[in-house]
């Protein structure tokens, strides 16, 4: 396969997740659900239309492809295991694209949180190139690639340094993002900023964990924008981590503010359980205080724009590491 045909198995695959009569995506969306609850139908398809219109349009392909003239336009003899996460829906589709755009053949170890969507992303590219089926494998066990490209947690991270150290590689351990606001937000603003907290009930590194207000911030707007995704508590897996970090909170005598759904506490550490967001004061002579090693977004005052955080574009790498230039590299 040359690039152009990798190229337009991707555009026809596009095609196939904006269907709204595709029986089989219908299925695929119905048992994600069924196989993790964490994937509520609403995240499911926020998380398809993202990669739809975000990384599979033919605009925004040819873009990102053209800034790299050094993409094989045959097939490589190059195999790259990729372990992928399963926190948030078809979180691993990027480093698959990116691996198949390369040239290369993606040995893939799924996420057992997340099979079904990457199942049918694989199988769809297969019906749709039947060429796939010799350079997409899914294996439980990776072993025997030319590189590798691992996401897991701190723990993890460190087992993968230890097994895929030696061969050429991308690891990547937890990362949180965090919101700097100044008090000119508007209401508009605060709703996008929402999204940017709790789409995937806050489960992604792209997720705002930690606001960071100057001293004197009113809180209730900001209060009053979480409450749209007060919902998300009859999820049984999200009421429970609610109720723990309530029960904690009351139990230290913490000040705490809630939504009923969404608890506010101050605390330093940018990363927050769930149905949790931290927050932290600032002063016009002590700047937030940012470890850009645990950070991956910020949005807000010098950052992103609110709402976009779960709308990354295809050169907007997770860690800041160029994956396709990394492939390409091989």
């Amino acid at each position: 396969m040359n690039l152009q045909t990798r190229l337009n198995s991707f555009f026809l695959l596009k095609d196939r997740l904006l269907d709204l009569n595709n029986d089989a995506l219908i299925q695929a969306k119905a048992s994600a659900y069924n196989q993790n609850s964490w994937f509520l139908p609403d995240f499911i398809e926020k998380a398809i239309s993202q990669i739809a219109h975000q990384f599979l349009t033919k605009e925004a392909l040819m873009d990102w492809t053209a800034a790299y003239p050094q993409i094989a336009d045959k097939m490589t003899h190059k195999k790259v295991g990729i372990v992928m996460a399963g926190n948030i829906p078809l979180v691993g589709f990027h480093d698959l694209l990116s691996t198949l755009i390369a040239g290369h053949t993606a040995v893939v170890k799924l996420s057992s949180k997340d099979t079904v969507g990457m199942e049918y992303i694989i199988h769809t590219l297969i019906d749709i190139e039947p060429q796939w089926k010799d350079h997409i494998i899914v294996q439980s066990h990776l072993k025997d690639c030319d590189a590798y490209i691992a996401t897991g947690s701190n723990n993890t991270s460190r087992y993968f340094e230890q097994y895929f150290g030696k061969y050429p590689h991308i690891i990547r351990s937890n990362k949180t993002s965090i919101a700097i606001l100044d008090s000119g937000e508007s209401t508009a603003d605060l709703d996008l900023l929402a999204d940017d907290m709790m789409l995937y009930f806050g489960r992604g590194c792209r997720n705002v964990t930690q606001v960071w207000v100057p001293e004197g911030y009113d809180f209730i707007p900001l209060l009053n924008a979480l409450k749209k995704y007060n919902y998300i508590i009859d999820e049984h897996k999200y009421r429970h981590n609610y109720d723990y970090q309530l029960a904690l909170l009351m139990m230290t005598r913490q000040f705490y503010m809630d939504t009923n759904a969404i608890l506010l506490s101050e605390n330093p550490s940018p990363f927050a359980a769930i149905a949790q967001i931290h927050y932290q004061f600032y002063t016009p002579s002590q700047a937030p205080i940012v470890n850009p090693a645990e950070i991956q977004c910020i949005v807000g005052k010098g950052g992103l724009s609110f709402g976009s955080l779960q709308k990354p574009s295809l050169q907007q790498y997770a860690d800041g590491v160029d994956t396709l230039a990394f492939l390409t590299g091989l």
